[in-house]
């Protein structure tokens, strides 16, 4: 029987790729001289520094310039809030890989709700959706980009 799985990932090879770019973008820029603005990752968490609160969102959009030419979505960045010094403010972002339980369930409900002769089982952080044909599965995949959810998804393990 077809199926695929519907995960929520990110390239960390692009991700990393992305934060060094930004990085270099920052130090190019006049209105970061002589600051310590930069983006700094570790493991599943990005931390904005620059000097300002409003030098902080020029840093995060700057990232997210990045981001999006390395075809990364912003929606997989959860934001922190802001933590200001006297010397610097900094912003932490949390990169959420993986499908939650709720997540999952409403996708699993909204798979359901379809009418489509599909099964959809969340298996640990991922959704696997079987069926007997293949466009069933297409179609399938169409209605989930189309829907509005916090996540970005992603279909891979597509077995005939």
């Amino acid at each position: 029987m077809p199926s695929f799985d519907v995960v929520s990932e990110i390239d960390q090879h692009e991700l990393t790729n992305a934060v060094d770019q930004a990085n270099r973008e920052i130090g190019n820029r006049f209105d970061f001289k002589n600051t310590d603005s930069r983006v700094e990752q570790e493991d599943n968490q990005l931390t904005l520094f620059a000097p300002t609160d409003f030098q902080v969102d020029q840093v995060l959009d700057i990232l997210r310039g990045t981001l999006a030419k390395r075809k990364i979505d912003m929606k997989s960045l959860k934001a922190g809030d802001k933590e200001s010094n006297v010397a610097e403010c900094r912003m932490p972002l949390t990169i959420q890989q993986g499908i939650d339980q709720p997540l999952a369930k409403k996708i699993t409900t909204q798979i359901k709700s379809s009418k489509m002769k599909v099964q959809a089982a969340i298996q640990g952080d991922q959704v696997r959706v079987t069926a007997k044909k293949r466009d069933d599965l297409q179609s399938v995949m169409a209605m989930l980009r189309k829907a509005d959810l916090d996540m970005p998804l992603q279909f891979n393990n597509f077995r005939d």
